[in-house]
């Protein structure tokens, strides 16, 4: 099994940065893509950004400018430097890796626990 493990997450003033990082416990066989979802209260959960093997980037309208995700192959880790940050940006943030774990796996979706980003106005 594999955990994915956040971090970074906290109470911001409008305007602020934040970054998040994202790592496995060990190591995936193969990673197609990473990306972060967020989830405010009463809404339903949304893509923020991804990036592929390849290392193309997608990301939310709401985000692009403002947000920029990376990744760190060695480690499996994955980030998102989030900048000038709004109050619509709250919500719980959760990374998510598509890969396989080994060579006998498919490719399934592995999520992390989630991390509290809030910003104040």
């Amino acid at each position: 099994q594999v955990q994915l493990v956040e971090s970074g997450g906290g109470l911001v003033q409008a305007g602020g940065s934040l970054k998040l990082s994202c790592a496995a416990s060990r190591s995936f066989f193969s990673i197609n893509a990473m990306g972060w979802y967020r989830q405010a209260p009463g809404k339903q959960r949304e893509l923020v950004s991804t990036i592929i093997r390849g290392g193309s980037t997608n990301y939310a309208d709401s985000v692009k400018g403002r947000f920029t995700i990376s990744r760190e192959n060695a480690e499996d880790t994955v980030y998102l430097q989030m900048n000038n940050l709004k109050p619509e940006d709250t919500a719980v943030y959760y990374c998510k890796v598509e890969a396989k774990l080994t060579r006998y796996d498919g490719v399934n979706d592995y999520w992390g626990q989630g991390t509290q980003v809030t910003v104040s106005s």
